[in-house]
């Protein structure tokens, strides 16, 4: 199908096929939709259930609706023997937390910054203000230098709209501030919380801790949030470093053998990228990907009906790859040169 739209006077033409609205990477993309809005969904009523909060009024923890405590109140007043005490450090605070951790790392280790992408409800903020700042300004990011096309990979025009400014103001702010009493409720009982918000009786120190917050998290959301993920979050830091460690843990690969079909493109691939990364490049120069796989749809939808393809269905240039296939672009952080599988960029 051919498709032309005009833009300043212009006109563009791009072919695709239905591929590009129902390819693999589109559908991956639902799935992982549907993950985040769980998440985030969770993130914001697990105090509410006691599913998970530290409830300050308390001094302990609440899991699943039970208080968890070290039980160190009860060697303190001399009922607990020392050895009882120190088998409910082991058990109620040591073990949870070296088998939690060890998790974490290990599919750090094998997947990278998987719970980023997938989960994490900051990146789903960053990524929808991402979307809306595009559409307002054409970039991802206000320090970003050029603008992005605004023609997508799959075909669509989509121009930029200044008037659409006070909307991405407006969620910066109301996510910031949403933030703000979620993290609240995560110490403090929520139906406190909520009882002063919606009546307006918020304690000094409630007032003080919400107004700080939603200034802080309003400035990150609008001018930081790809530098905080990078830099500032140690939860995707410490997933960065355990992914480095492992040669073959999975990864976006680059089918080199067909560098030359990447000429007809406008580096889609990095226009996607939510984090502003390059998707082709090594490892090293990938330390903060998020497995989003957004690069991957749309090398998917270009290489489906791009210019040049006549219609042509092929494989993407951009994969997931892992195992013996991930050496290809993690040790050429070294200048190594791996011999790998013939078959590591075939479906």
């Amino acid at each position: 199908m051919d498709c032309s739209v005009k833009n300043q006077g212009k006109t563009q033409f791009v072919q695709f096929d239905a591929l590009n609205r129902d390819g693999h990477y589109s559908r991956v993309q639902r799935k992982r939709r549907l993950y985040q809005v769980g998440f985030f969904v969770l993130f914001i009523l697990a105090p509410v259930f006691d599913i998970f909060r530290i409830d300050l009024t308390l001094g302990h923890l609440i899991l699943f609706g039970q208080d968890w405590t070290l039980g160190l109140a009860g060697w303190q007043s001399g009922e607990l023997s020392t050895a009882q005490a120190t088998w409910n450090l082991v058990w109620r605070g040591l073990l949870p937390l070296v088998l939690l951790v060890g998790a974490f790392i290990y599919t750090a280790w094998k997947y990278g910054r998987l719970y980023c992408g997938w989960l994490c409800p900051h990146f789903s903020v960053v990524e929808t203000i991402n979307n809306l700042m595009r559409r307002a300004s054409g970039k991802f990011s206000l320090w970003d230098k050029q603008k992005s096309d605004e023609l997508r990979p799959d075909g669509r025009y989509v121009p930029v709209r200044r008037s659409l400014w006070p909307l991405v103001w407006l969620a910066a702010i109301g996510f910031a501030f949403l933030w703000a009493v979620v993290f609240l409720t995560y110490l403090l009982p929520p139906v406190q919380v909520y009882s002063h918000l919606i009546n307006l009786e918020l304690t000094r120190n409630e007032t003080i801790f919400l107004s700080a917050a939603t200034i802080a998290l309003s400035i990150e959301f609008l001018f930081a949030r790809h530098l905080f993920c990078r830099f500032a979050c140690a939860v995707g830091v410490f997933q960065s470093i355990a992914w480095m460690a492992n040669k073959k843990a999975m990864v976006v690969g680059f089918d080199r053998s067909r560098a030359a079909d990447c000429r007809s493109c406008n580096a889609a691939c990095e226009q996607a990228c939510p984090m502003r990364l390059k998707p082709r490049d090594i490892k090293r120069h990938m330390f903060t990907c998020t497995e989003c796989a957004q690069c991957l749809e749309a090398c998917e939808q270009v290489q489906a009906g791009g210019p040049g393809n006549s219609g042509k269905i092929q494989t993407p240039l951009l994969q997931w790859i892992q195992d013996e296939c991930a050496r290809d672009t993690s040790e050429r952080d070294f200048g190594i040169k791996p011999n790998v599988p013939d078959d590591c960029y075939r479906r």
